[in-house]
């Protein structure tokens, strides 16, 4: 069985006999828990369809710089999508090119492009890949950084038997694991992220809640698994789902659904991340049947709910990280900062629904991180997913 790879994968296919092994390949990337999107070279059209790999991708294959009449596949993009590029197979020609700087297709563009991780399976002839010229190229790239996959030992295209033979699928996604999860300051930790808003019922219809949309919390859970941490994702009624790989959710109502949830999985988190919207005050006694609308009314009784975080805080363990999020509408970082030593955490993400773009119900945010004695570290608007990013990367140095 191949290796857990939660990873968004770039995947070059390029045009050798072994290009017959792509639609494994892909097969067996998504099945370790990976996205993938498959960048062909024209050639590689000669020797497997872009529909096979399409359609086990669950992506649209991309060989040209444009597709159809005006459709532009940005190479900048793409490769800024990717956790990894990986070009299997990786032919003599491919491997001249991008030794070379060459840039006469789609996917020699993303190589030149790619800020993530570059590996090459070379796959070739026995004589190809003995070769002055081979040898010399992948030399020029392994000094920049590309890491080589294989090849094997084994029969060949031409029917000779030695080296050349592409590393295997399975081996492969093992290979990529290992380097990108393996040495992960993440790997095998621990990570408890809350997410979405609570309701508070009033009655059996209606409740007080709030307009968390849980994406936010969702981006940090799916992130952290992406770098190979086990996640235990507690969310609030909301609309969104995951499928990477190493999250277990846990969905829950009330804030006392949460405080249990949480409470229970709390002592064995190494990072526990609070981004739920959870409700401050709930109704003290709601009403089991339906209120109608002529009933009288005169007041709502509130009460409030439980400090879940200022639990967590209190109970936590040596070495344990705690994360708050402050959601404010003005002072932020005054109020940030008292949310910081009240509940004795490491970090607060303060954003404010006075910025654009940020908040509920936004597929961006623009956050402030809030640490004791340092200056608070004010981000640009981004996407929520390149948010979760820059915390997690923030958190990573204190693993």
């Amino acid at each position: 069985m191949s290796a857990a790879l939660p990873r968004r994968i770039l995947l070059g296919v390029t045009g050798g006999i072994a290009a017959c092994k792509a639609p494994l390949l892909v097969r067996a990337l998504v099945k370790a828990g990976a996205e993938v999107q498959v960048v062909m070279t024209p050639a590689a059209h000669d020797f497997v369809t872009p529909l096979t790999l399409s359609t086990l991708s669950g992506r649209p294959v991309l060989t040209g710089f444009v597709s159809g009449s005006d459709t532009w596949n940005d190479h900048v993009q793409l490769a800024r999508w990717a956790d990894a590029l990986l070009v299997a197979p990786a032919t003599a020609n491919t491997l001249a090119k991008m030794a070379h700087g060459q840039c006469d297709n789609l996917l020699l563009a993303c190589v030149l492009s790619a800020t993530c991780p570059v590996f090459v399976a070379p796959a070739m002839d026995l004589e190809m890949w003995r070769d002055v010229a081979t040898g010399h190229n992948l030399a020029l790239l392994k000094e920049r950084g590309v890491r080589s996959i294989g090849p094997e030992h084994g029969e060949l295209a031409s029917g000779l038997v030695g080296e050349g033979r592409m590393t295997g699928p399975d081996d492969l996604v093992r290979a990529l694991h290992d380097a990108l999860i393996g040495s992960s300051p993440w790997s095998g930790r621990s990570v408890l992220v809350s997410a979405g808003p609570t309701q508070e019922p009033i009655d059996p219809v209606r409740y007080i809640g709030n307009r968390s949309s849980g994406r936010m919390g969702f981006a940090i859970a799916e992130e952290a698994a992406r770098r190979g941490a086990r996640v235990q994702l507690v969310t609030g009624p909301v609309q969104l789902t995951t499928a990477v790989a190493g999250i277990t959710r846990t969905d829950v109502g009330t804030a006392a659904q949460m405080a249990v949830a949480c409470k229970r999985l709390a002592p064995d988190a190494d990072v526990v991340v609070m981004s739920a919207a959870v409700a401050d005050f709930r109704p003290a006694a709601p009403a089991a049947r339906k209120l109608k609308k002529d009933a009288p009314l005169d007041r709502l009784d509130l009460e409030r709910t439980e400090d879940i975080l200022a639990w967590i805080g209190a109970h936590r363990r040596p070495g344990q990280l705690l994360v708050g999020f402050a959601l404010e509408t003005n002072d932020g970082v005054a109020h940030a900062r008292g949310k910081l030593q009240r509940k004795g955490l490491d970090l607060v993400v303060m954003n404010s629904l006075e910025d654009a773009g940020a908040g509920f119900g936004h597929p961006t945010n623009r956050v402030t991180f809030i640490a004791p004695d340092t200056d608070p570290v004010a981000l640009p608007l981004m996407s929520k997913t390149d948010v979760a990013r820059a915390l997690l990367d923030r958190l990573e140095a204190r693993l």
